[in-house]
């Protein structure tokens, strides 16, 4: 690593992710634990700025309200962790070149 690395929020907004970048995140979401997304349907007044929802894809309630949560597909996501893992570098920067932000022409 050369100087000072940019924070991870400014790298996403720039389009500079690193294969790390991805890696890290995908396995927080194949390994990651669902205890806060439970607990934010579960009490009475969660405090959502203090839980982790990243492994939170959709929550509904219904006017009866019942509540149904959806978590992100973790055999998905190991899939592209293992994808990852195995490829050659020129099919990341295939990868990544399609998550950069497209410039407004």
């Amino acid at each position: 690593m050369h100087g000072k690395e940019k924070p991870l929020k400014q790298r996403i907004a720039s389009g500079e992710i690193r294969r790390r970048d991805v890696v890290r995140r995908l396995a927080e979401l194949a390994f990651g634990q669902a205890n806060d997304c439970v607990r934010l349907v579960l009490e009475e007044v969660p405090d959502p700025a203090g839980l982790d929802l990243g492994l939170l894809s959709e929550i509904k309630r219904n006017e009866k309200g019942t509540v149904e949560i959806k978590l992100v597909d973790r055999l998905r996501t190991l899939e592209l962790l293992s994808m990852l893992a195995g490829e050659e570098k020129q099919g990341l920067e295939t990868f990544l070149q399609a998550l950069k932000p497209e410039d407004p022409a």
